[in-house]
This record gives C-alpha cells, sequence and structure tokens, in this order.
C-alpha cells in the first residue's frame, strides 16, 4: 500500500468511527453538550465536516457549493461545533458525506506532493502540500473521534470504536465498577504519597 493510500484508508475509518457515535441515540443525546465547553457529538460531526470541507476544498482550488452559513461574517462564533433544532441530524450527516465525497475526489486526483495554500493559516505557514494537510486531517479528525468516544460512553456507557470491539476488553457491570474502584484508589494513593 503506498502512503497516499494509508493515509487516506486511515482518515476514512475515522470519519467512519465518528459518524458510529451518533447512531442508536435520540435526538437529544446526540445534541446535547456534555462539557463545560459544550462539546457534543453532532457538533463534532458537523465541525469536522466543515474542516474537512475547507482543507481539501479551499486549499488546493477545489472549494464546494455547499452554502455554510456557520462560516459566514456574521455567524456567531463556533457555530460549527453545535446543531440548532432546525438543522436536522440527517441534514448534517448527508454534509458529512458530502464533504467526505467532496475531500475524497481531491484526494484521488492530487499526487501528495500537490501544492496548497491554507488562507486562514499565518503567512509562513500556509504553503503545503496534499500530504500535510492528509495527515493534518487524519490527525484532527481522531482527535475529534476520540472526544466523541467520550462523549458517547458519557451518554450511554458505549466504549470502543464500535461495537463489541475487540481492542476494549469484555467486563460486566461488577467487573467495570471494581476496575474503577481499583484506578481511583491508585490515584488516590499517589496524592496522598506526593505530600
Amino acid at each position: 500500500m503506498d502512503h497516499k493510500t494509508a493515509l487516506h484508508t486511515y482518515l476514512r475509518l475515522r470519519r467512519a468511527e465518528l459518524l458510529g457515535k451518533v447512531e442508536n441515540l435520540s435526538e437529544y443525546d446526540a445534541r446535547r453538550p456534555l462539557t463545560p465547553t459544550g462539546t457534543n457529538l453532532l457538533g463534532l460531526v458537523k465541525h469536522v465536516a466543515t474542516v474537512q470541507l475547507g482543507y481539501f476544498g479551499e486549499t488546493f482550488g477545489r472549494p464546494s457549493d455547499k452554502e455554510l452559513p456557520w462560516l459566514q461574517e456574521n455567524a456567531e462564533p463556533d457555530s460549527d461545533m453545535w446543531v440548532p433544532a432546525n438543522e436536522s441530524r440527517e441534514e448534517i450527516i448527508e454534509f458529512h458525506h458530502y464533504s467526505a465525497r467532496h475531500s475524497d475526489e481531491t484526494i484521488e486526483a492530487l499526487s501528495l506532493d500537490a501544492p496548497g495554500v491554507v488562507p486562514w493559516w499565518p503567512e509562513e505557514r500556509r504553503n503545503v502540500s496534499l500530504h500535510q494537510i492528509l495527515v493534518h486531517m487524519c490527525v484532527e479528525t481522531a482527535r475529534h473521534a476520540g472526544h466523541a468516544d467520550i462523549i458517547r460512553e458519557l451518554i450511554d456507557g458505549s466504549a470502543g470504536m464500535k461495537a463489541n470491539d475487540a481492542n476494549m476488553p469484555a467486563r460486566n457491570s461488577e467487573e467495570s465498577a471494581a476496575y474503577r474502584y481499583r484506578i481511583e484508589e491508585a490515584a488516590r494513593t499517589a496524592d496522598l504519597q506526593r505530600y
């Protein structure tokens, strides 16, 4: 597998994991903020789709035809990080699919060393290559998929990349509570030993 195919594969996997975190949830749970900064699942999907469209579109002279009200000059700050009631979950998920298709076309059409310009980056860093942006978006998407992992676990206890994830040990509720208790005790002991 060549480098571009490997990076593109990782990006596609992280996209799927992120989208999987909003499956089988109520509208409330898909949208509700679970951190003091307002982090929420559907907002993460909207944000990743938005930045992906910019990085693989505008950066390489391939802007999309989508009008994004949350990026307009008069838009409220962080409008891409949450979903108002008048935007449906289906619209946001379809927007993510659209963003992925548009991005995939750019990735497939260009070589890894294809030049681009990120207009919102500082002048000294804005000249980039497709390789750099592919790495950037793999990291960006993985970071937000990790946020989504934690948010989903807080909502309903689901953990791992998908149901029956082989990377997660199978524990019943008693085993999970005992495991968490051991971690809590280790933290308390370490804190007491420090002083």
